[in-house]
């Protein structure tokens, strides 16, 4: 459903919402309501006790007034540049915290074997996904599972962090270099390029991930998990590396085949793209068609095989977080998603 200033998503009647603010203009309290002030003046309230996420896309102004009714009411800030990369977060004070799992998560870090065991699952659990999206298309990207299955079994001998990233990343290059067996030409890749992507498919890329990284920080936040300490990506400031970690095995699963889908059913062309100083982005138009696709598909629920309960696609980043910190505790040992359905 869009509005004049937001596209608005919702997730049923009683959940709470997340809303995507791609207009200029201000962000402001009066009394227990937030109101969205566009540049020639006009006003739409947000019913602030629906909302879970907000997403500033625009140029946006707003106060510590503002800032104060969104700890209240435990609401996460993302806020992207004019590319559309995601450039910060501002998450109310953390409430369910625990000591003891903070030190334990620690030490998963601190000793390399419990490090190394984590790294590895999150790359078993992103290359058995990257393998499912390629079998989806088995009679064009027969010789791509076969490299990538080959090179998937190195992993249970790696030896360092270090050597599994760089199984990844050769994993990663042969699987970018079998989109154009199955995409639309207008969408062929060369190369993976992030910062600036130059191309199409690289700004769907870097945008679908920039979603993941937000909602994957948004889920953890209700956890105890502390987001700045990782395993596979090195913990780093200025950044919340666990997010990295956990999103590798939710964007084959969730961002590649919704960006297959948008390209092949002619949802995004390459008119929902613009040229700037050598960047390729997405437009207005093609961002709201993105996460329209986008909030649909985390909406999607499937029957855990476990639970023997309907789970929704941004539950299941959840409940990676639980099974992380049951092993971190000692409580069961971690065992990554792989999609069954």
């Amino acid at each position: 459903m869009c509005l004049l200033f937001f596209l608005f998503c919702s997730r049923g009647v009683s959940e709470l919402q997340d809303f995507y603010v791609f207009s200029n203009g201000q962000l402001k309290r009066q009394d227990n309501t937030i109101y969205f002030i566009d540049g020639e003046g006009k006003k739409k309230s947000l019913p602030v006790d629906k909302v879970e996420n907000l997403h500033l896309f625009g140029e946006t102004q707003f106060n510590s007034s503002f800032l104060n009714l969104l700890n209240q009411y435990d609401i996460n800030l993302h806020i992207y540049n004019y590319y559309g990369f995601y450039a910060g977060s501002y998450v109310p004070r953390e409430k369910k915290v625990s000591g003891f799992v903070l030190v334990k998560q620690a030490e998963h870090y601190l000793k390399e074997e419990k490090r190394l065991d984590i790294a590895r699952s999150f790359i078993e659990s992103a290359s058995f996904h990257i393998l499912r999206n390629l079998k989806s298309h088995k009679e064009k990207t027969t010789d791509t599972i076969r490299i990538i299955t080959e090179e998937r079994k190195k992993l249970e001998n790696a030896n360092s962090v270090q050597e599994i990233m760089g199984i990844e990343g050769r994993i990663r290059n042969c699987y970018y270099q079998s989109f154009s067996q199955f995409l639309r030409p207008e969408f062929s890749m060369e190369k993976r390029e992030k910062r600036p992507p130059t191309s199409p498919i690289n700004a769907l890329l870097s945008f679908g991930n920039s979603l993941m990284y937000t909602t994957v920080l948004t889920e953890i936040y209700k956890t105890q998990l502390n987001p700045t300490i990782s395993y596979l990506h090195e913990p780093s400031v200025k950044r919340f590396s666990l997010s990295l970690d956990i999103a590798e095995i939710f964007k084959p699963l969730i961002v590649e085949p919704l960006i297959f889908s948008l390209i092949n059913n002619r949802r995004i062309t390459p008119k929902q793209f613009s040229y700037e100083h050598g960047f390729c982005l997405l437009n207005e138009e093609g961002r709201k068609r993105f996460i329209e696709s986008w909030e649909k598909k985390m909406q999607t629920s499937i029957k855990h095989r476990k639970l023997k309960r309907q789970v929704t696609y941004r539950y299941l980043i959840r409940l990676e977080c639980y099974k992380l910190i049951k092993h971190v505790i000692g409580d069961e040992k971690y065992k990554p998603l792989k999609a069954w359905w």
